[in-house]
């Protein structure tokens, strides 16, 4: 049982359960309650939501392993699965079982929301696993995008989600209201953070796996630009990623005082810092390994900030903090 769970990255599966509850919860009722919408007992859409991300993203993992089984040999072979423990027609068989029952949940809550836009999202997310799999993470740059695009998607697909429930309940009337714009940018705020943040961790994982990556002629940014260059574009993404981060917080925030300034100071300025430092002296591929877990704490810290912006927002605006108490 626990290769299967190893195969699906279980620790992953829990780390989008928890991106998308505490978008929703901690974000998106908050901002509604500032517009006296409450909608914190509405949970059923957001239930399926998660079902239906975390079924396809299971199965993308499997999907990505089928096809990464030669590469990993080279790269890990300590912790191979597919065609080792677990044989190449049950990984297939998982990666259609899993997909299959995500895309039919995803449909099933874009027809109770009628929103095209999500039946839309639920029918191309899985396309965009396969290819990748099969093609697109071989190539130079457009395998680190996609990831990074489906990674981006698992947020704003939240907004989304409230907007079509909110849609059903107030019809047109909703785009009336600064609602859905409000909602709309502070998901896209954490979407474009999560993408930033799973490029740059696709592109050092890409050096980590430069030998096996090489032996089987993939066209990574490491093999074809070279070690220092990819190093340098991460380096540049960082600070595009931090340059954005003090842009957002100086014209776009305007709580009272300087909490979201410090926090992104000491919360990710600081760990970014040390990544960089991590990156240049970076050699081996355990070296990449450990940039590589870093970007994906910093990632978990960035989300973190969602209680703190319910915090912000509720001492602002006076809502309850959790329905409990008023904050002075």
């Amino acid at each position: 049982m626990l290769r299967y769970l190893k195969l699906i990255r279980t620790q992953n599966l829990v780390f989008i359960i928890f991106i998308q509850y505490m978008m929703r919860q901690f974000v998106l009722v908050p901002l509604l309650e500032t517009y006296g919408l409450n909608l914190h007992s509405e949970q059923l859409h957001l239930l399926l939501l998660i079902a239906a991300s975390v079924l396809i993203a299971a199965g993308g993992y499997v999907v990505n392993d089928y096809f990464d089984a030669k590469i990993d040999l080279l790269n890990k072979p300590g912790k191979v699965l597919v065609g080792k423990s677990i044989s190449k027609q049950t990984a297939m068989l998982m990666h259609q079982l899993l997909t299959l029952s995500g895309v039919s949940i995803g449909l099933m809550l874009a027809w109770w929301l009628k929103s095209t836009s999500l039946a839309l999202i639920f029918v191309v997310i899985p396309g965009l696993l396969w290819f990748y799999s099969a093609s697109y993470k071989r190539q130079l740059i457009i395998g680190n995008l996609v990831i990074a695009f489906l990674s981006a998607t698992s947020v704003i697909i939240v907004a989304i989600s409230e907007i079509a429930l909110l849609k059903i309940q107030y019809r047109d009337l909703i785009y009336s209201t600064p609602v859905a714009t409000q909602l709309y940018a502070w998901t896209g705020g954490f979407a474009i953070f999560s993408f930033l943040l799973t490029w740059i961790r696709e592109i050092i994982k890409d050096m980590e796996d430069e030998y096996g990556d090489r032996e089987l002629e993939c066209r990574t940014m490491p093999i074809v630009w070279g070690k220092t260059a990819s190093k340098s574009c991460v380096i540049l993404l960082v600070c595009i990623t931090i340059a954005l981060l003090f842009y957002i917080n100086h014209f776009y925030i305007d709580f009272q005082g300087t909490l979201t300034l410090r926090y992104i100071i000491f919360g990710l300025v600081f760990p970014f810092g040390f990544l960089c430092y991590l990156l240049i002296k970076a050699k081996s591929p355990t070296d990449f390994h450990q940039a590589a877990v870093l970007t994906k704490f910093i990632m978990f810290i960035g989300l973190l900030y969602t209680p703190v912006f319910y915090f912000l927002l509720a001492r602002e605006t006076g809502i309850k903090l959790f329905h409990l108490f008023t904050l002075q």
